[in-house]
C-alpha cells in the first residue's frame, strides 16, 4: 500500500511527526465538541418547543432526558466498537448519525419524531465521548496528560459556552428548530478531520478486527432497561401512580441486579477460558482500583448536579425571570469564557497537582454556586442581572477545577489495556446520573411549584413565585456538596508506586 494511502497510526506518526498526537486530539475535539452541543443547546429552546407542541414541563423534559438515556446506554459500547471497528470507522459512523438527527429533529413536524433525532443523536455522543479520554491517556506521556485533558477542554467548552448564545438569538430570530442545524458545520468539519488524522487501527495499535468478539448484547438490554425504568419512574413519581413509580424503580434496581451478576459471570468465565466468549459490557474489575471506583461515585453525583443544573437554570431564567433566550445566552457567555480559560490553566496545574484535591475544590465551588442562587430577586433588574453573572462565572470556575482532573486522576491507576473500558465505565456513570439529574430537577420543581400552589409560565410575577427554583437549586448544592466526600478517597495510597 502506498504510504499516502496508509491510515495505520504508524504511518499517520511518521507522517505529522511530533505534533500528531495533538492533531489527533484536535480532531476527536470538534466531533465531541458537536456532540456536547447537541446535548445542551436544546434547553434554551424547551419552553418555545413546550409552546409548539403543547407539552408539560414533565414531557418536554424528555427532549433532554432522551437524549441522555441514549447517550449513557451508547457508552458501554465504544471500547467494543473501537477493537472491532478500530478508531476512524466508528467515529465517522457516530458523526453521520449525530448530522443525520441534527437535520432530522430540525425538520421534524411531531414531538416523536424530534425525540426519536434526539435519541440517535445522543446515541452516537454517546459512543463518541469515551474517545479523547483513550487518545489523552494512551498517546501521551503521564507528564502531559494534564495539558492535554486542558486543551480539549477549552475546545470542548466553548462550543456550550457559544452555543447557549448563538442558540437564543436563532430561537428569537427563527424558532426552535434552528438549534438543531447548528450542529451541521461541527460534524462536517469533523468528517474531513477524520479522514486526515484519524487512524485506522484499534486502541493500542493493533489492527481493527471485524470478526472479533461478539458485543454482550444481554448486558447492553439490561443496562438500557435498567436506564429506561430508572427515568420512567422517576417521571412517575410526580405525574404517575405511586404504583407505577415504585413498580418502574424496583424493575430499574433489579436490572442493575441482574446486570452486575452477568457481567461478573462473563468476567470470570473469560479469565478461564481466553480465547472464547465475550467480553463483559463493563469490567468490574476495574473497580478494585480505589481512585477508579472513587471516581466514579463522583461523576455519577457530579452528572446529577451538572446536568440538573444545566437543565435547570434556563427553564429558571426564562420561566421564573422571564428573560428571553437571546438574552439567557447573553448572560451565560462570560461564563462560558471564564470556563474555557480555567480548564486551560488548571489543566496544567493537574500535571504537578493531585487530582483529589483539584476535584474537591471544584466541587465546593459549584456547590456555593448553587446554593447562592436564591439570593437573587427579580424586583432588581440590574442587581439580578449582575448576581446571575457572578453565581453562573463561580459555578464554571469549579467546573474548570473538576473536568481536566476528574478522569485523568480516577484512571492513572490502571492498566493501559484496562483504559478503554475505563473510560467507557466512569463516562457512563456521568451520563447515567446526568439523565437522572435532568429527570429529577424537573420533577422536584414541579413538586414544589404545585406545592406552593403556583403555576409554572413566563410571566408569572406572583409573590414567592421563585421559591420552587430556589429549593431545587438547594437541592442541586446538597449532591454536589456530597461528592465531596469521595473525591477526597481519590488520593492515591502512600505505598502505591502509581503517581498522582
Amino acid at each position: 500500500m502506498p504510504r499516502h494511502h496508509d491510515h495505520s497510526i504508524t504511518a499517520l506518526r511518521e507522517r505529522h511527526g511530533a505534533r500528531y498526537r495533538w492533531l489527533l486530539l484536535l480532531s476527536v475535539m470538534v466531533g465531541t465538541m458537536a456532540s456536547v452541543m447537541s446535548s445542551t443547546i436544546v434547553n434554551v429552546a424547551i419552553p418555545d418547543m413546550s409552546h409548539h407542541f403543547a407539552l408539560g414541563q414533565e414531557r418536554a423534559q424528555w427532549a433532554t432526558s432522551g437524549f441522555m438515556a441514549a447517550m449513557t446506554v451508547s457508552m458501554l459500547t465504544t471500547p467494543w466498537l473501537l477493537a472491532r471497528y478500530g478508531y476512524r470507522r466508528t467515529y465517522v459512523g457516530c458523526m453521520w448519525l449525530l448530522l443525520a438527527g441534527g437535520i432530522g429533529g430540525g425538520f421534524a413536524q411531531h414531538f416523536t419524531l424530534v425525540l426519536a433525532a434526539r435519541v440517535a443523536e445522543g446515541l452516537a455522543a454517546g459512543v463518541v465521548q469515551p474517545i479523547p479520554a483513550i487518545i489523552i491517556l494512551r498517546a501521551f506521556e503521564p507528564q502531559e496528560q494534564g495539558r492535554a485533558s486542558g486543551f480539549f477542554g477549552t475546545g470542548v467548552v466553548l462550543a456550550p459556552a457559544i452555543g447557549p448564545s448563538i442558540g437564543g438569538l436563532l430561537v428569537d430570530a427563527f424558532g426552535w428548530r434552528s438549534i438543531f442545524f447548528m450542529v451541521v458545520p461541527f460534524c462536517l468539519a469533523s468528517l474531513w478531520l477524520a479522514h486526515r488524522f484519524v487512524p485506522t487501527n484499534a486502541p493500542g495499535g493493533a489492527a481493527a478486527n471485524p470478526q472479533g468478539a461478539a458485543l454482550d448484547w444481554r448486558g447492553l438490554l439490561l443496562a438500557s432497561a435498567g436506564s429506561l425504568c430508572l427515568l420512567n419512574g422517576l417521571v412517575e413519581l410526580k405525574g404517575g401512580t405511586a404504583l407505577a413509580a415504585t413498580g418502574l424503580l424496583l424493575a430499574a434496581a433489579l436490572a442493575l441486579l441482574a446486570f452486575v451478576m452477568l457481567q461478573r459471570r462473563m468476567l470470570l468465565d473469560r479469565r478461564r477460558h481466553p480465547d472464547r466468549g465475550t467480553d463483559p459490557l463493563m469490567n468490574l474489575s476495574l473497580f478494585r482500583d480505589r481512585r477508579f471506583a472513587m471516581g466514579s461515585i463522583v461523576a455519577f453525583i457530579y452528572g446529577v448536579g451538572l446536568f440538573g443544573s444545566t437543565y435547570l437554570l434556563p427553564v429558571y431564567m426564562q420561566m421564573g425571570l422571564g428573560l428571553s433566550p437571546s438574552f439567557v445566552g447573553t448572560i451565560l457567555l462570560p461564563a462560558g469564557l471564564v470556563l474555557a480559560v480555567t480548564i486551560t490553566l488548571v489543566g496544567r496545574l493537574s500535571d504537578r497537582q493531585p487530582a483529589h484535591r483539584l476535584v474537591s475544590v471544584g466541587l465546593t465551588l459549584l456547590a456555593v454556586s448553587f446554593a447562592l442562587m436564591p439570593t437573587i430577586d427579580a424586583a432588581n433588574p440590574t442587581r439580578t442581572v449582575a448576581l446571575l453573572v457572578a453565581w453562573a462565572i463561580l459555578g464554571r470556575i469549579g467546573l474548570g477545577f473538576i473536568l481536566p482532573s476528574l478522569n485523568v486522576g480516577a484512571m492513572r491507576g490502571l492498566d493501559r489495556s484496562q483504559i478503554p473500558q475505563g473510560a467507557s465505565a466512569i463516562n457512563f456513570l456521568r451520563m447515567l446520573g446526568g439523565a437522572a439529574g435532568v429527570s429529577l430537577c424537573g420533577i422536584v420543581l414541579e413538586w414544589r411549584v404545585a406545592a406552593h400552589g403556583l403555576t409554572l409560565a413566563p410571566g408569572n410575577t406572583s409573590p414567592g413565585h421563585l421559591a420552587p427554583f430556589n429549593e431545587t437549586f438547594f437541592m442541586v448544592a446538597a449532591i454536589c456538596a456530597l461528592a465531596v466526600g469521595a473525591a477526597l478517597k481519590m488520593r492515591a495510597k502512600p505505598t502505591g508506586a502509581a503517581r498522582q
